[in-house]
């Protein structure tokens, strides 16, 4: 059994292909689910999710990488070696064979204890914008695997985003009309599934609740995710709302099209599952979102409104008719086929373990 050391978590971008690696590894038998120790924050969606799915976590401090001269700012380096500190205990008490960190908080520590205590290091890149954990950790390995294909990062190998199996090969694939039916929408009717992420959008919020009815009557039926953080819309005939997913591969599955975010998770499971999208990318950041969606773009798989611009007049103009074109939609499907990779997860555990047999190779 081989034991690992993943890192990462604060979002779903993060925490989602993360618990797709340690499961692959448990499935392919090459990790107990004890053998797989996670680092991450107590804050983010990792400190609920992980040991939901059976795996241990433990913390580090939150240290977000300061932008301007403050107090924090001469804080963050002698804070940043405490928690690298801590993740050498970490690999120390757990006897961690390889690393693997996803991004987030707790990666750039993780990264640097890899460094120091030698075990081999791999790096996954969710978003076409790496953040800092990231581009510090392509500067101290070989083994660095991106999403997307124009992911500025060095040694970068694009592989695509590990998703869940539920997603990528299901043991009994969902129908549309079964799907439908687990969320009380009719079973033969298109639905339009809205969805921000597990915190919502509210700018997709505000502007749905103003055209539901010109959606309706386009003969379409809706499902949306508002986000835990937001009021819940009611419920009307034709029109289901939900604060949370937790089965994201039965919405998939009754969606006929999709308006929302775009999340490298997101906008990776829409390639691999071929829905038509569009995209309306979160405005703040460092403009990820918006190039995450760039090779789906390409491709004629998706379009894209900017947050600014998705507004109801502008869904009345453009989005309508395009939910009202079957032709057009029917080509965003076909467009969308090949753009997915549903092996990146089994992929990812092979860099892992080239990493493992790389470093027993130079240590012999």
């Amino acid at each position: 059994m081989t034991r690992v050391l993943l890192a990462g978590g604060g979002t779903a971008g993060h925490v989602n292909p993360l618990l797709a690696v340690a499961n692959e590894l448990v499935r392919q038998g090459h990790s107990a689910p004890s053998d797989i120790l996670v680092v991450g924050t107590a804050q983010g969606l990792e400190s609920r999710l992980v040991p939901a799915a059976g795996f241990t976590l433990a913390t580090t401090a939150r240290l977000p990488m300061p932008r301007r001269m403050s107090v924090n700012a001469v804080l963050f380096w002698p804070r940043f070696a405490i928690a690298v500190g801590k993740v050498v205990w970490l690999i120390v008490r757990h006897r961690a064979e390889v690393v693997a960190g996803f991004g987030g908080y707790a990666s750039a520590p993780s990264y640097v204890a890899a460094w120091l205590t030698r075990k081999p290091l791999v790096i996954h890149e969710a978003n076409a914008v790496p953040g800092f954990a990231n581009k510090l950790g392509s500067r101290l390995t070989r083994f660095v695997v991106t999403t997307f294909s124009h992911t500025p990062l060095p040694h970068a190998t694009v592989l695509g985003m590990p998703l869940a199996r539920s997603i990528t090969h299901p043991d009994t694939a969902p129908t549309a009309s079964a799907a439908r039916t687990a969320f009380g929408l009719k079973p033969g009717k298109k639905t339009l599934l809205v969805t921000g992420g597990s915190q919502g959008a509210q700018t997709l919020n505000r502007v749905l609740a103003e055209v539901v009815p010109d959606i309706l009557g386009l003969g379409w039926q809706i499902l949306h995710i508002v986000g835990t953080r937001n009021p819940l819309p009611p419920s009307v005939p034709g029109y289901v709302a939900l604060p949370y997913c937790d089965r994201m591969d039965l919405a998939f599955a009754a969606a006929s099209a999709v308006i929302s975010r775009a999340g490298s998770a997101t906008v990776s499971e829409l390639q691999v599952l071929g829905l038509p999208a569009i995209f309306v990318p979160y405005a703040v950041g460092n403009g990820e979102q918006e190039k995450n969606a760039a090779d789906s773009l390409a491709a004629g798989a998706a379009v894209l409104i900017l947050d600014r611009d998705f507004t109801p007049e502008r869904v009345r103009e453009f989005v309508l008719p395009l939910l009202g074109d079957e032709k057009a939609l029917e080509r965003m499907r076909r467009s969308a086929a090949g753009l997915g990779r549903p092996g990146a997860t089994e992929a990812f555990v092979e860099v892992m373990l080239e990493a493992l047999s790389s470093r027993e190779s130079e240590d012999a």
